[in-house]
């Protein structure tokens, strides 16, 4: 089972540089979107719904804004648009697919980089993803979280850790919180289980020569539940193309 998962920052942008005709050859079984940046009645031409595959938006309220999307080549038994908070949903950011016992979440979490108020809208969406990330672990489904989580984990994943230490993305509550996930041993960076090389990145900035001299953040991860971790076969970053600020992470699973 191939899944990919890609922060698009705006999908009609990423059509024109090529997305689609790339994702047509990669034979992925799932494909979870971030930042589709579109209204559901935007995206009704067929190049936005690829042929083989089922496809699901849940955009924001706010137009072009945040939005997720999942594509499935088998049809979900359900689907669920928003985790059920006003807030968060009005912005677009979880769809849920489900299929037989596999969930495949498509997750975009907030950016604090912005402003205060941002970074404090973060926070709070950290603080209630918690308790409900350890109501799955326990709910006996197996889980892929996909998607642009907003927080490089270690060093390892940030070129310039060290100036970077005071930004968003990198606070030490940030790095904390996520490593609180992983160390209830419920949760597993599906990356990192078979990827231990530094320089993996897979957002740049646009400032600079970020992408040329791949001064880059890992910060677009699949999280998986403990019950998948064996299943990780590889994993990948995709750069040849280059579709938006964020690069596609590829993962295979035995599935």
């Amino acid at each position: 089972m191939r899944i990919i998962t890609v922060n698009t920052n705006g999908i009609r942008s990423a059509e024109k540089k090529g997305f689609f005709a790339w994702l047509n050859q990669q034979n992925a079984d799932l494909v979870c979107i971030q930042e589709t940046k579109a209204q559901i009645h935007q995206l009704e031409a067929t190049l936005f719904n690829p042929e083989g595959y089922h496809c699901y938006y849940h955009d924001a309220e706010k137009k072009g804004y945040s939005g997720v999307a999942v594509y499935c080549r088998q049809q979900p038994d359900t689907v669920l648009h928003g985790i059920g908070w006003p807030e968060f949903d009005a912005e677009g950011r979880y769809l849920e697919a489900r299929l037989g016992n596999l969930s495949v979440i498509s997750l975009y979490l907030p950016s604090g980089s912005s402003s205060a108020e941002r970074q404090a809208v973060k926070f709070a969406v950290m603080e209630r993803l918690a308790p409900y990330l350890q109501s799955c672990a326990e709910n006996g489904r197996d889980y892929v979280i996909c998607g642009d989580w907003n927080i490089a984990h270690k060093e390892i994943d940030l070129k310039n850790w060290r100036s970077n230490q005071k930004n968003s993305g990198f606070l030490p509550e940030e790095r904390a919180w996520l490593s609180g996930l992983f160390d209830t041993g419920h949760w597993f960076d599906a990356f990192r289980l078979v990827n231990p090389q530094a320089d993996q990145y897979t957002w740049w900035s646009n400032r600079g020569q970020a992408w040329a001299k791949n001064v880059g953040w890992r910060i677009d991860y699949q999280i998986i539940s403990a019950s998948l971790k064996d299943k990780v076969q590889s994993a990948a970053i995709y750069k040849d193309q280059r579709f938006s600020d964020h690069a596609p992470l590829i993962i295979d699973y035995d599935l």
